[in-house]
């Protein structure tokens, strides 16, 4: 039974042999009792979704978010909802786009019986084993997570552990990138340079004068290489629809996963210096820093007289 904003997408799901209903109330009422509502929603409309829903729902309902929902309100949706005796489960997903085709892993938080009420739910939607090799000695362990989903504790356990997922997923990303982009500049020896007080030479040109093909690189590492993985294989598939990355403007947007793993670290005391940086590289990335730039440039000028070099120059 589904229910969205656009009736165009009702009716595209219709097609695909769900049931549309009109409204949020046409849908509850459509549903059988004890009702289990899975939100996919953007985080900052999770709290009016369901300030929207609990005037219909019933002790006994199950609400889910399946977004990226902050697992701090993950707490106090439950605590919330638990007055009016309704049961909320938070479940992180991970698998993109791609998840009709490859499946999805799911990260559940929420109490052990309503979990485990849902499960038919999750094991349906989780990708299974699949053709991935078992890790060594997990037959002996039993559970869920090789299957793709897992219980990982009390209500917001779900969200914290995607958004913990996420942050790594910055730092990886961002270690890709610098790494090529290093590989990309191989040649700066072949180039022509100014030579002045504003600029560091190039000590060594003939260090540096490696046309590297990426496009190529990138594919010899993901057979067998130890940075292979699923980034590898879509930053491949990338280079090789277009090298020069023409339809990217390289501003990079962080939808809060990512400041939220650093805001927990910091209240753990746990150090988190490449997934720090990778944050802030994609502050930088929007123009971000030009100010404090701008701010760099009047520094230098003040005590040196440095006039600031022309781009490309």
């Amino acid at each position: 039974m589904v229910f969205d904003m656009s009736p165009k997408v009702v009716d595209e799901l219709v097609q695909e042999k769900a049931k549309g209903s009109s409204s949020l109330s046409d849908m509850i009422t459509k549903l059988e009792k004890p009702r289990a509502l899975w939100l996919m929603v953007p985080a900052g409309v999770v709290e009016q979704t369901i300030d929207s829903l609990v005037p219909h729902l019933e002790e006994g309902d199950i609400l889910i978010d399946g977004g990226n929902s902050y697992y701090i309100d993950d707490i106090q949706h439950a605590k919330n909802l638990k007055e009016k005796g309704i049961h909320f489960v938070d479940v992180g997903t991970s698998g993109g786009v791609w998840g009709l085709e490859r499946g999805y892993c799911m990260m559940i938080g929420g109490e052990d019986e309503v979990v485990k009420h849902l499960d038919p739910i999750f094991a349906t939607l989780a990708p299974g084993i699949g053709d991935i090799p078992r890790t060594a000695g997990r037959e002996h362990l039993g559970g869920t997570a090789e299957q793709g989903y897992l219980h990982c504790g009390p209500n917001g356990a779900g969200h914290f552990v995607k958004m913990v997922h996420n942050g790594i997923e910055y730092g990886l990303m961002a270690a890709y990138a610098e790494g090529l982009g290093i590989l990309r500049s191989a040649n700066v020896g072949k180039q022509t340079h100014a030579s002045d007080a504003e600029t560091t030479p190039l000590r060594d040109p003939d260090h540096y004068k490696y046309d590297l093909d990426l496009r190529e690189i990138t594919e010899v590492w993901r057979r067998g290489s130890v940075i292979a993985s699923w980034l590898l294989d879509l930053t491949a598939g990338s280079l090789v629809k277009d090298p020069s990355l023409a339809q990217f403007g390289g501003r990079v947007s962080d939808s809060g996963e990512g400041r939220w793993t650093i805001k927990a670290a910091i209240d753990e005391a746990v150090p988190v210096p490449v997934l720090s940086a990778a944050l802030y590289s994609r502050f930088s990335s929007r123009g971000e820093a030009e100010y404090e730039n701008k701010l760099l440039s009047a520094m230098r000028f003040g005590f040196g007289g440095h006039l600031e070099k022309a781009e490309g120059k």
